[in-house]
């Protein structure tokens, strides 16, 4: 039988389920992927569940979110994790080495294996040829603890491309163009899985933006062959015997299909405030501007720097602009500074920060109130850039620096200048010393964790009740992400490894009274109700744990993300849908949901007969068996624990 790859890939992992869409499987994970604001919480869960050795290799911890240290909250938590990472047998990637997306792929990427991480973006190394998904820290906690990954057997979709890409057009004009046809949610419970001749032209870290932004559209994971562009790309990192070809069986089936010929396409741009707003650059053009912002994990190749410095080589971006420079690895800075394009940018007025994350997350180089900033980041949510009255437009690299020079969004093609043709150099320098390997375990166990305030032990969560009655305390719209759940930025984010003191920012853009509406009702407990894909975006878990410190018990929504989805029930929370979505438009704040017999309709079926004031309501849930046992449990290092504990013993008569 003719497989395609992300089929073979899924096999080769199997542990448990049957790979028919929509059922749950049970996936080994070969390598796991921390960044240091969520994996912050994952080593506090696994300090939770008593591991003391993770299965994971390599398990690669990430500083690259929290760079900035205005105090010592920052440097504290860095201090934390390396000491968790020589307790548990973890890679440690220090400050400066750059963004954990693409640091894993130069270094540690391999065609043929699979990947979890506590970002959405690690999807990214689906460019390698891998099996690469995003998770809630807690399943990241548990696959590093040696349980599979679980997750709904996904759609696979074939996209097949053709063509080459025009001049002033690259890679993220071609994921765009699939978030304007498909939108945020197009490719939910779906691998996008690229071939065709179209291929050929795009590069490992072209392939990485595609990937990586699948995110944003939904997808569970993206997936590109494993061809001679692989081999490239890890022969130039001295790599060349992790790679190994993979590819689709020809004649292989689709569950769907997508067809796009690249050299059709066009500089593309992504509106305020959502990826999908997305129309032709022409169409924005004229628009003054205030910020362009070249980096992050959306455009992380050294191209996507260099074509940048020749585009203003020679030349002074608008005195109305600020041009920041966010460089993604520190291989990436090195190859620019010894390819002299660190001192074009520079010296055309570029403001130069160091590697990693940086303003994608709002930690920094936040722009001015209602004032235009062009970004080559991956999501442009409302606030997510740490300026809440933000404008920020997604476009290539290409568009950004054009549009630097003259001041107004500009269609790079205007611009009176050749298209420059970028290339990585053949080899790039590789320098390990800034990463600590794993002790050995016999040092590991000496080691002590060093907490702080600001890492508190993770509360025990309650068992949700057999009955349910509690008010709706929040009604939101669609596409909620978890920005807004949860907000980050040089503010909050430091909080995240704190649940009690981030909990106090919790709703604070949609609804600032939301918190103490909550802390009033208490351990009596509260719902939320939302639109259509509530939860999109990041895969932050503590945009479910900390509401369910609230006193979250149940999510009744049209329908949630997948990452999100997954980690309610991780933390007791109970998602529901509405069995007809015309109920969305008769539930208001304030009235009063009520459940009977939760556990048995749980058991019993896809149903839950509610009440909304009296009235019957019907609700549904997509819970598998293991999730039902997890929700009844609390969550699931409550489950983890019943599970793991000794028989009881019996009494001696």
């Amino acid at each position: 039988m003719a497989d395609t790859l992300s089929h073979k890939l899924i096999r080769d992992h199997l542990v448990a389920g049957e790979m028919v869409p929509g059922h749950e499987i049970a996936l080994r994970m070969d390598q796991a992927l921390l960044q240091d604001i969520l994996g912050t919480l994952v080593m506090l869960e696994l300090d939770a569940m008593g591991l003391d050795r993770v299965r994971t290799a390599p398990s690669v911890q990430y500083i690259d979110h929290t760079l900035l240290q205005p105090d010592n909250i920052n440097a504290d938590a860095h201090l934390f994790l390396k000491s968790a990472c020589e307790r548990l047998g973890v890679w440690y990637s220090g400050p400066g080495n750059g963004i954990s997306h693409p640091v894993h792929m130069e270094r540690f990427g391999i065609p043929g294996h699979s990947l979890v991480g506590c970002d959405s973006h690690t999807t990214a190394a689906g460019a390698l040829g891998m099996l690469a998904i995003g998770a809630g820290g807690i399943e990241v906690a548990m696959a590093m603890a040696g349980e599979p990954l679980y997750l709904p057997m996904p759609e696979i979709v074939g996209v097949h491309l053709e063509g080459e890409l025009p001049e002033w057009v690259s890679a993220k004009d071609v994921i765009l163009e699939l978030l304007r046809r498909h939108g945020v949610a197009g490719a939910k419970n779906c691998i996008l899985e690229y071939h065709g001749p179209g291929l050929a032209a795009l590069d490992a870290m072209d392939r990485h933006v595609l990937a990586n932004m699948g995110t944003e559209m939904g997808a569970t994971a993206s997936v590109f062959p494993s061809d001679a562009v692989t081999r490239d790309f890890l022969r130039a990192r001295g790599r060349e015997t992790d790679w190994r070809p993979l590819t689709a069986d020809p004649g292989c089936r689709y569950d769907r299909h997508e067809s796009l010929d690249l050299s059709t396409l066009e500089p593309l741009i992504a509106l305020p405030s959502s990826p999908d707003k997305v129309v032709p650059v022409a169409e924005a053009a004229g628009q003054p501007l205030y910020q362009a912002y070249i980096g992050s994990s959306g455009n992380p190749g050294y191209r996507d720097f260099a074509v940048v410095a020749e585009i203003v080589k020679g030349r002074r971006v608008a005195d109305s602009v600020s041009l920041d420079i966010n460089p993604s690895t520190r291989q990436v800075l090195a190859a620019l500074i010894d390819e002299g394009h660190l001192a074009a940018l520079v010296e055309a007025g570029g403001r130069l920060h160091q590697p990693g994350c940086n303003g994608c997350i709002g930690m920094g180089q936040a722009p001015a109130a209602g004032r235009n900033s062009l970004r080559t980041v991956p999501r442009n949510f409302p606030g997510r850039s740490g300026t809440r009255e933000d404008s920020v437009f997604l476009c290539s690299p290409e568009t950004a620096a054009a549009s630097a020079l003259t001041g107004t969004i500009t269609d790079p093609r205007t611009l009176d200048m050749p298209c420059p043709r970028v290339r990585e150099p053949a080899r790039m320098a590789v320098n390990d010393d800034w990463f600590v390997p794993p002790l050995p375990p016999e040092r590991a166990r000496q080691v002590s964790l060093l907490a702080t305030d600001n890492t508190p032990p993770l509360p025990a969560l309650t068992p949700l009740p057999e009955r349910i009655e509690a008010p709706i305390l929040l009604k939101t719209g669609d596409n909620v992400s978890t920005d807004d759940i949860m907000p980050a930025g040089a503010r909050v984010l430091p909080l995240w490894s704190n649940v009690h003191a981030s909990a106090e920012h919790t709703f604070e853009a949609l609804d600032p009274d939301y918190v103490a509406r909550a802390r009033e009702r208490g351990e009596a407990g509260h719902v939320i109700v939302g639109g259509a894909n509530y939860g999109q975006g990041s895969s932050r878990e503590n945009a479910a744990l900390v509401p369910r410190l609230l006193g979250l018990q149940v999510v009744v929504a049209k329908s949630i993300a997948r990452i999100h989805w997954q980690n309610l029930p991780c933390f007791g929370v109970l998602p529901l849908t509405f069995a007809d979505p015309a109920d969305y438009d008769r539930i208001e704040r304030g009235r009063t949901l009520v459940i009977d017999d939760l556990p048995g309709q749980l058991a019993a079926g896809g149903r839950i007969r509610a009440t909304l004031d009296g009235k019957p309501l019907e609700l549904l849930h997509q819970l598998s068996p293991r999730q039902v046992a997890i929700l009844s449990a609390g969550g699931v290092i409550n489950w983890l624990r019943e599970r793991n504990a000794p028989p009881a013993k019996e009494n001696a008569s």
